[in-house]
């Protein structure tokens, strides 16, 4: 058993951190908080004064496999050499405090048993499996003179999407996804920077392609996330059924209220088209993607505003790529120009915890949720940047991070 005493509890469930708080973990779960001391003469006893203790970290949108910005090029690396990058890339990640990750576009059943075996440290793994493209969509990387077949593509571990065309394709698609293990489903239906030849303008799939892959994950008791820019685009996957909403960069407050009443939750990434604008081209992205960056970029901060003044949820999210996972935690302290820190956190907590469907069980400090807690100097309501780096150093301002009750760091 372990106590944690004396800590200013942040979650995003208030307004505030609450102070004065003791937290008692035992096993992998959390037993009991409160706001008296806990008796438990057993336990080991952390001092936490002047420090927050928060939930782990959730990143909803990561792709974990992608160890290259050139993702056609990535998609063709070879698998042992895909899995072991993505472990180090994941160790990276929880160094950060990212306790959890929901991968939408590449990872696969394998990496979440190599990580439940302990063969690697890493984040928690929510997977979409491989994202579906239509023929010269946003999962579709071969290019304009490419000969290759796309379907052997798809199935290696480096590829970010498979290729499907019509309604019964992409059903039995999303049907192979769901048994190879996918926790939800993930669509390309707008263009998209990354990929050679679809306009950010494109739509992807059909209307009536999109309504059976929502129709397919709620057979499967689960939902559909969708690759988005534009607002059209944005209203009719919402009129289709899709629940997540991902990057949502040109999205109008009109087409925000709409999705808010549906029930969506909406997954801006607005660190990647940062980095992407600063190091894609040096990091081998093709010069036709590179000159869609600022089609999206630019509007990035406007869609946070017209977003929160509708009411639509927002997780936290950072589709980053290659060397660029590095500026993760750089998305807190983007969303904080425009949004109230106790929002941007919440993104990363309660928000994201109810996009992964596990509301009170992650993304929050509460008696029987998971045991992934991270220790902050000082307040993240004050200054954001506490959860980034400092001098290189990932989780430099984390003293503890604990997954599943077990210390991952230590150093108080």
């Amino acid at each position: 058993m372990i106590v944690f005493d004396n800590a200013a509890v942040l979650d995003g469930r208030a307004e505030a951190a609450l102070p004065g708080m003791s937290v008692l973990v035992e096993g992998r779960h959390i037993r009991e908080v409160s706001d008296r001391p806990i008796a438990a003469a057993a336990a080991q006893r952390i001092d936490l004064a002047g420090r927050c203790l928060m939930p782990g970290l959730i990143d909803a949108h990561v792709h974990v496999v992608a160890s290259q910005a050139n993702l056609g090029a990535n998609a063709v690396l070879p698998d042992a050499l895909v899995a072991m990058r993505a472990g180090r890339l994941m160790g990276e990640m929880l160094a950060r405090g990212f306790t959890t990750v929901r991968d939408v576009g590449g990872a696969t059943l394998g990496l979440r048993l190599a990580w439940e075996e302990g063969l690697f440290q890493g984040p928690r793994l929510f997977l979409s499996g491989k994202a579906l493209s239509q023929t010269g969509g946003h999962g579709d990387f071969t290019g304009r003179f490419d000969p290759r077949d796309v379907a052997p593509i798809g199935r290696r571990l480096g590829a970010m999407a498979r290729v499907v065309d019509g309604v019964d394709a992409l059903r039995r698609a999303a049907r192979e996804e769901i048994r190879a293990g996918a926790d939800f489903i993930k669509v390309m239906a707008n263009g998209g920077v990354a990929s050679p030849t679809d306009p950010i303008a494109f739509h992807g799939f059909s209307e009536s392609e999109l309504r059976a892959a929502v129709e397919e994950a709620a057979m499967a008791q689960t939902y559909v996330a969708a690759h988005l820019y534009t607002d059209d685009a944005i209203a009719r996957a919402v009129l289709c059924g899709v629940h997540s909403l991902e990057h949502c960069n040109l999205i109008t407050e009109a087409t925000a209220r709409a999705a808010a009443a549906a029930g969506c939750i909406a997954v801006p990434t607005l660190v990647t088209y940062e980095a992407l604008n600063d190091e894609a081209a040096a990091l081998g992205m093709s010069p036709e993607s590179v000159a869609k960056i600022d089609d999206v970029r630019l509007s990035g901060m406007e869609s946070l505003e017209r977003m929160r003044r509708a009411g639509l949820t927002m997780a936290f999210g950072t589709d980053l790529l290659a060397q660029m996972h590095r500026r993760q935690s750089e998305e807190f302290t983007i969303r904080g120009r425009v949004l109230p820190a106790i929002e941007v956190i919440r993104g990363a907590t309660i928000h994201a915890a109810r996009l992964l469907r596990r509301e009170g069980v992650l993304g929050c400090v509460a008696p029987g949720a998971l045991a992934d807690l991270i220790v902050v100097d000082g307040d993240p309501l004050a200054d954001l940047s506490l959860l980034g780096g400092r001098g290189g150093v990932d989780g430099a301002h984390m003293p503890v991070i604990m997954q599943d009750g077990r210390f991952v760091k230590r150093a108080i």
